[in-house]
C-alpha cells in the first residue's frame, strides 16, 4: 500500500512525508518543484516530477507505483494572487484536480485525502467554526478549495474510494529546523522577516470587535497538520467506499494578531514589547475564525499537541538556520 503525496516537497507536504515514513506507511512523491524543494525529499523516496494536469504522466505513476492512496497537496495557495489571477488559479487548483481525480477513477485507488482550507467559510459571523458553518468563500483561492472538496466527494462516490477533505486554519511552526516555512506569506515568517529587518511588524487594522482590536485566529502546529493527515489516512482504510469526511483541523484556541506578535518578539528578543505599525483593515478579514475541532477528536481520535509558543520556537530555530545572521540579540531577555 504506497501513499501518494502530491506536493509532497512543499513545506506541509514534507511534513506529511515524514510522519507517514516514520509510522510505517511507503510514501512516494508527485510534485512540479514550483515552490516545493527537491532536497527535503528523503532520498529512499520515490519521486516524479511532474504537474497534476499532465494525466498521462500520472496514470503511469500511480500504476508503477502501485498507489493505494493519494494525499492531494499540491496547489496553489496565495489569496492575493488568486485575486489577480483568478483563471490561474481555476486551471492548477481545479483543473489539476480533475486530471487526478479521472486518474485515481482510473486506477485501485481505495482513499483520498484533499487538502482544504478555513478559506471555504469566506466570513464566518460565529465565535467557533463548525463543519456545518455555511461555506462562503470571498476569494478564488477559497473557491477553488469549496469546488475541490464537491469534486472529491463526487468522485469518491460515484467510483468507489473513501474521501476526506481536511480544512485546515493557521499554519505555523516545523517539525524541525530543516523543514521549517522560509516563505513570507504567513504571519510568523513575516513577522520573522521584518524584526530582523530592524522594521516594526504590520497590524493590518486594529479596529475589530476583539479584545485588543486586531484578527483572531487559530494557530495549528504543521506537525499536527501532518499526523492529523497520518490518523485520517489510517481511518479511510477502514471505511466503506465512497464515504467521505470533512474535517477542520485546528486548535480550537483564538490567539490574536498583537498576541502574536507580542510572542514572536519574546521568542526572538527582537522587537520584544515594541508597537507594531497599524495598516488599514485588508478587505475580506474577518474579526475571528476558530476552528472547532470537536468532529476530527470525535470521529479520528486526533487532537493537536503543540502550543503556539512551541510553534514560534520551532519555527524560529528553521528561520536562523536559513538566515544565519538572525541570532537572538545579545541584549534580549530569555523568551
Amino acid at each position: 500500500m504506497t501513499w501518494l503525496i502530491t506536493g509532497g516537497a512543499g513545506f506541509i507536504g514534507t511534513h506529511v512525508v515524514r510522519a507517514l515514513r516514520e509510522a510505517g506507511e511507503p510514501v512516494a512523491v508527485y510534485d512540479d518543484l514550483s515552490t516545493g524543494d527537491r532536497s527535503r525529499v528523503p532520498a529512499d523516496v520515490p519521486f516524479v516530477r511532474g504537474s497534476t494536469l499532465d494525466g498521462e504522466l500520472l496514470r503511469r505513476t500511480l500504476a508503477d507505483l502501485s498507489v493505494r492512496g493519494v494525499v492531494h497537496l499540491a496547489a496553489k495557495k496565495q489569496v492575493a494572487e488568486s485575486v489577480e489571477r483568478p483563471l490561474f488559479y481555476y486551471r492548477e487548483n481545479v483543473r489539476g484536480l480533475e486530471t487526478l481525480l479521472e486518474a485515481v477513477a482510473d486506477s485501485g485507488v481505495r482513499a483520498f485525502l484533499f487538502s482544504s482550507s478555513a478559506a471555504v467559510y469566506g466570513v464566518p459571523d460565529v465565535p467557533i467554526v463548525t463543519e456545518a458553518t455555511p461555506c462562503a468563500p470571498i476569494n478564488p483561492y477559497g473557491e477553488t478549495k469549496l469546488t475541490g472538496e464537491w469534486m472529491v466527494r463526487a468522485a469518491g462516490r460515484a467510483h468507489g474510494f473513501a474521501t476526506a477533505s481536511m480544512r485546515y486554519f493557521n499554519v505555523a511552526g516545523a517539525a524541525s529546523p530543516d523543514l521549517a516555512d522560509h516563505g513570507v506569506s504567513n504571519l510568523v515568517p513575516m513577522v520573522f522577516e521584518r524584526l530582523t529587518q530592524g522594521v516594526a511588524p504590520v497590524v493590518f487594522g486594529d479596529d475589530y470587535d476583539t479584545e485588543d482590536g486586531t484578527c483572531v485566529r487559530d494557530f495549528i502546529h504543521v506537525a499536527d497538520i501532518a499526523s492529523a493527515h497520518l490518523a485520517a489516512a489510517r481511518a479511510l482504510l477502514d471505511r466503506e467506499p465512497g464515504t467521505d469526511l470533512t474535517l477542520n483541523v485546528g486548535r480550537g484556541e483564538g490567539v490574536s494578531v498583537r498576541e502574536m506578535i507580542d510572542l514572536i518578539g519574546a521568542v526572538t528578543g527582537y522587537g520584544a514589547g515594541a508597537a507594531p505599525a497599524v495598516a488599514p483593515r485588508r478587505a475580506g478579514d474577518p474579526a475571528r475564525v476558530v476552528a472547532s475541532a470537536e468532529r476530527i477528536r470525535a470521529e479520528l481520535g486526533w487532537s493537536a499537541r503543540y502550543d503556539v509558543r512551541e510553534m514560534v520556537v520551532s519555527a524560529w530555530e528553521g528561520w536562523c538556520l536559513a538566515h544565519p545572521g538572525a541570532r537572538r540579540p545579545a541584549t534580549a531577555a530569555p523568551a
